[in-house]
């Protein structure tokens, strides 16, 4: 999907476990707790979305030897069926080798989502687009705000206000290797590093809790490592 169509991204699997006050979601690594897919491919712990509502999860979305795989299409995400405000998000994501370096692909993160279901929702985007890894989108109407010499906003006719914060600075890995994402929502501000260095920070953003969204956006990306801890009540 090319801007300003804006992008969104593809799905994540975890389990939660409560500690102390605090949640964390698991899709593999030291220590996580994994239960896989139930027989219907239901991914435990976490909803689905999609523009065709004939679509099951297990047909967009799988669990590989701990990686989650998203194939991509029809358009969606899963989402958590909990709302969340104040976090620290990582998780790791790649692109698979089998596409060409030139040929667009689109994914991305979203939190602190709210409103109906729909393509795309409101909510704040972490890019994931090859190449634009890094920026930020506040989707239907989302508020933010970053530098004025790398932000722009627009009113799309489909998905209503859209406001980009460009990154810093490019960091993103070769198709094939895996990048790190963290994203750190602490009231009005939102900040993202990729692969440990900071590539963007978005402020004046709104803090109502929402779901958090992995995207299918007509590209298949793959997942793993996805943890989240939040002292939200």
């Amino acid at each position: 999907m090319r801007r300003p169509t804006c992008s969104i991204v593809a799905l994540f699997f975890a389990v939660m476990v409560l500690t102390g006050g605090q949640v964390i979601l698991a899709a593999d690594g030291a220590g996580s707790l994994v239960t896989g897919q139930d027989q219907l491919g239901q991914l435990d712990g976490w909803e689905y979305f999609s523009e065709d509502p004939n679509t099951r999860m297990a047909d967009v979305w799988t669990l590989t030897d701990d990686v989650v795989v998203c194939k991509g299409t029809p358009k969606g995400y899963i989402y958590t069926p909990k709302d969340y405000s104040d976090f620290v998000l990582t998780l790791q994501w790649r692109w698979p080798t089998d596409g060409a370096p030139d040929k667009p692909a689109n994914g991305g993160v979203l939190v602190r989502m709210t409103g109906g279901h729909k393509i795309w929702p409101k909510s704040l985007e972490a890019q994931i687009n090859a190449g634009s890894a890094g920026d930020f989108w506040g989707l239907d109407g989302y508020a933010l705000q970053g530098p004025p010499e790398r932000s722009t906003s627009v009113d799309h006719p489909q998905f209503g206000k859209l406001t980009n914060v460009k990154k810093l600075k490019a960091v993103e890995k070769p198709r094939g290797q895996w990048n790190q994402y963290e994203i750190v929502a602490k009231g009005g501000t939102v900040t993202l590093k990729i692969n440990g260095q900071l590539v963007n920070t978005a402020t004046n953003c709104d803090t109502t809790p929402g779901r958090i969204c992995l995207t299918a956006e007509g590209n298949e990306i793959h997942f793993r490592d996805i943890r989240l801890t939040t002292r939200d009540p």
